[in-house]
């Protein structure tokens, strides 16, 4: 726990630029810069965001048997992923649990590209090399950053350093130049908006990003807009809205199982806890993940108990805050089957008093991803 914290590649730079730091998943990193969370958020919204991921981790599996290996811990389809894509997939434990989320994308050659997050990556790559060690081989990329362009400028201004990203379709990547710098590039994100992940060597990092920012259309923007964006797109984010103690179907993540993968699927289950989440798809689960709008205008966080109108307590929230863009304050939780219908009044308790609430459906705003 005492442990100094960790510094991306970027660090300097976010110094540089004013950034308030602060400790994330054992990293220094930029919640903040002078411009301020809100006008960060809306400038994402509006214009492009140049974010620093780099904390997150980075794999590669290679070997002819990486995709039919990988397929034995994630309910996804990995077998018939085409080259160039990427997909969501989830990390689950024996009894349905997540243990994290991630991205796997296919880059040709027997080469699969794993994206996992910060605070996971070493139990991540762990995971990996105990069960898939014998059938590939795992490689964690410790000498790259990732940054993130987001915003619907997004594309004009990454296709000024090369025009063929522009041709890339959402969760489609490439590996290609970057003023100069050979990159990871896939057309992704996590703020619902348009834009870009780019897997750079870390000793380029600094210099991709000081081009990027002088773009102008570009700011730096910190955690703060990024958890803001994030919630608004009704995304989860790992240990807070899902979690070992959540499965794929009460996370309300069905969407991220392959249909191949489900019970009536050609390659049915052979991931872990496989039967209880087939079980959980034939019969249903006793709670749900669910978004909420907030009627009283109080911003409800994390950890607050959700009440019934009796004043029982039946569950809480995992994500709130305000939603810039929204324009007021939004938020996800648990909450019984039986009130997760979108129009559910409900009650959170701010401060021992109740702030009344109402089920809605995600995402707050409109996802905006390019699809061609």
């Amino acid at each position: 726990m005492n442990a100094p914290l960790l510094h991306t590649p970027l660090y300097d730079l976010h110094v540089e630029l004013g950034a308030k730091m602060v400790p994330f998943a054992g990293y220094a990193m930029p919640v903040q810069y002078p411009l301020g969370i809100l006008k960060e958020h809306q400038h994402t919204r509006d214009k492009a965001g140049l974010f620093d991921v780099s904390h997150m981790g980075q794999v590669k599996l290679v070997g002819a048997g990486a995709a039919a290996a990988l397929e034995t811990l994630v309910p996804v389809d990995i077998q018939d992923l085409p080259v160039g894509m990427q997909r969501y997939a989830l990390f689950t434990d024996d009894k349905g649990g997540i243990l994290d989320d991630l991205m796997v994308s296919n880059f040709g050659d027997d080469v699969l590209y794993v994206v996992v997050n910060a605070a996971c990556k070493e139990q991540d790559v762990a995971h990996l090399k105990t069960h898939l060690g014998g059938q590939c081989e795992v490689v964690e990329l410790v000498d790259r950053a990732l940054l993130a362009l987001q915003g619907p400028a997004a594309a004009a201004v990454l296709a000024r350093l090369a025009p063929s990203v522009a041709e890339l379709k959402f969760m489609q990547n490439a590996q290609l130049e970057l003023d100069g710098v050979p990159c990871y590039v896939s057309r992704s994100g996590y703020t619902g908006e348009d834009g870009y992940e780019i897997s750079v060597p870390a000793d380029k990092a600094e210099q991709l990003a000081r081009r990027l920012l002088a773009e102008p259309e570009v700011e730096a923007i910190g955690l703060g807009a990024r958890d803001s964006l994030r919630l608004e797109a009704g995304l989860c984010l790992y240990g807070h809205d899902i979690d070992t103690s959540t499965t794929p179907i009460e996370g309300s993540l069905l969407w991220a199982i392959s249909k191949v993968r489900r019970p009536d699927g050609a390659r049915a289950g052979g991931y872990p806890g496989a039967d209880v989440v087939a079980r959980q798809i034939a019969d249903g689960v006793a709670k749900k993940r669910v978004g909420f709008i907030v009627r009283d205008k109080v911003p409800v966080r994390e950890g607050a108990e959700i009440t019934d109108g009796d004043g029982t307590v039946i569950g809480r929230v995992t994500s709130g805050g305000f939603g810039p863009s929204f324009g007021g304050p939004v938020g996800m939780g648990y909450v019984p089957a039986s009130h997760a219908a979108a129009g559910t009044a409900l009650f959170a308790l701010v401060r021992g008093k109740p702030v009344a609430i109402e089920v809605a459906k995600t995402p707050f705003v409109p996802q905006r991803y390019y699809r061609g």
